[in-house]
């Protein structure tokens, strides 16, 4: 009974201290994710990402929404906020179960997934039809989303950082060719960038080189 009784002081602060780690548990869980779309920030997602990357059927995509600024320009900012929350929804409900997406900033988001039946083409092909839908709620929002994608198994012994360029490179190649349709990365050496700017954008040198189509 002493015991019990000379325990009870120390109860409270115990307490404090476990409402206090929830609470700031809580506070650095919202700060990894983006504000606007729910998603995992880019350092957030690339701590789960490389987790994912360890098995072998991993696959990296980038995602980059086509005129995004048209649609700010037309239909005004907070319709471009919800076509992006609506881009990033889909994209998490794409990538679920054990995938990972987070958001890039602007316009541009990415995912890890896990290809276990092999199926990642036809996969991305659905995607990119579903991302292209009307916003729900806005009918006239919508517009298509420029996807590229990458095999880890392709590549072996290459990094997050490599994969997502070579990502990088086929969204922008799938962005130049106007149609609609994901492209996967191409095999042999990473193009990589020049003063900073991306294979894809005008005036890059390697800007006639693009990914192979699926």
């Amino acid at each position: 009974m002493n015991t019990l009784v000379a325990l009870l002081p120390a109860v409270p602060p115990v307490i404090g201290w476990a409402v206090h780690a929830r609470w700031l548990h809580g506070r650095l869980t919202t700060a990894r994710r983006d504000p606007l779309t729910g998603l995992w920030t880019r350092d957030a997602f690339t701590r789960r990402a490389r987790r994912l990357l360890r098995d072998p059927r991993a696959v990296v995509v980038l995602a980059d929404v086509d005129h995004f600024k048209q649609i700010n320009d037309r239909f005004g900012h907070a319709a471009g906020d919800v076509l992006l929350a609506t881009v990033a929804a889909r994209l998490a409900h794409a990538t679920t179960p054990g995938g990972v997406a987070g958001r890039f900033g602007g316009d541009e988001f990415a995912a890890v997934v896990v290809d276990r039946d092999g199926t990642a083409a036809d996969r991305f092909h659905t995607l990119a039809r579903v991302l292209a839908r009307p916003v729900d709620t806005a009918p006239d929002v919508h517009t298509t989303v420029s996807l590229g994608w990458v095999r880890a198994a392709d590549h072996p012994g290459e990094d997050l950082s490599a994969l997502l360029r070579r990502a990088d490179e086929a969204m922008y190649a799938a962005k130049r060719s106007g149609r609609s349709g994901p492209r996967r990365a191409r095999l042999g050496r990473l193009l990589g960038s020049v003063a900073g700017s991306r294979p894809g954008r005008r005036g890059h040198p390697a800007v006639r080189r693009v990914g192979l189509r699926i």
